[in-house]
């Protein structure tokens, strides 16, 4: 496990495409968490804490890029490193 003071700080958003402007591997290689609305997810695509929103993967639904649709979803999100 890695000690807490290697870790990087949280950013205030982040996605785990990437072709996102907001992709950031170097963050992603470390196990993050993701509470929204008091329960944990692990669905989530994309997140911003600031404006408090988390995009979710519409079950069958594609763009025309084939990749799947994001819902989009808004309340209390909380990052942690587990």
């Amino acid at each position: 496990m890695t000690d807490k003071t290697d870790l990087p700080a949280i950013p205030d958003h982040l996605s785990i495409n990437p072709r996102s402007k907001f992709y950031n591997e170097e963050i992603l290689q470390h196990d993050i968490g993701v509470r929204f609305k008091g329960k944990e997810r692990n669905d989530v695509e994309e997140y911003c804490i600031s404006e408090g929103w988390i995009k979710t993967a519409a079950p069958k639904a594609l763009d025309r890029f084939g990749q799947p649709m994001l819902i989009k979803s808004k309340g209390e999100v909380e990052v942690f490193f587990r």
